[in-house]
């Protein structure tokens, strides 16, 4: 049992991996498309849980890189544990995204570094939202290439 729960924590880390580079693909496209600045709410939200404060620019973009990568990979070996409940895969791929993303919904206002979500306009509900399910869809895509290989 140790041996199967430990299997799928590694590869939903690796398929969390797969799952925020498609996420940071889709996000970057949406911001050039859009002319929007990345957001550094996730930055401040790490910040503060770690009592982390950047002292530059330069660190500031590093501190958020390694926040955004290791988050989404770790969030990832959810995806795994969820494998093991015996869902089918898209209905274990739905509930890692209503955890990841409710999840987000719950912590940052809590922390004081985002609005609630009834303060958003629909747009940035929609584009949250989005980038969201596509990192869940290729998380759950890419544990499910793995598991069959």
């Amino acid at each position: 049992m140790l041996n199967d729960i430990a299997s799928a924590i590694g590869k939903g880390l690796l398929a969390g991996l797969i799952g925020t580079a498609a996420m940071t693909l889709s996000s970057t496209l949406e911001m050039k498309l859009r002319g929007r600045q990345a957001s550094d709410t996730p930055t401040k939200a790490a910040g503060k849980v770690l009592g982390v404060q950047p002292r530059n620019p330069q660190g500031k973009a590093r501190f958020g890189s390694i926040v955004h990568w290791g988050y989404g990979t770790a969030w990832g070996g959810v995806r795994g544990l969820t494998a093991l409940t015996g869902l089918p895969s898209p209905a274990a791929g739905l509930i890692h995204f209503a955890a990841v993303w409710g999840g987000a919904q719950l912590m940052l206002p809590s922390l004081g570094v985002a609005p609630p979500i009834s303060e958003w306009s629909a747009e940035e509900v929609a584009t949250d939202i989005l980038h969201h399910a596509v990192y869940a869809a290729a998380t759950g895509l890419a544990y499910d290439f793995i598991e069959r290989h």
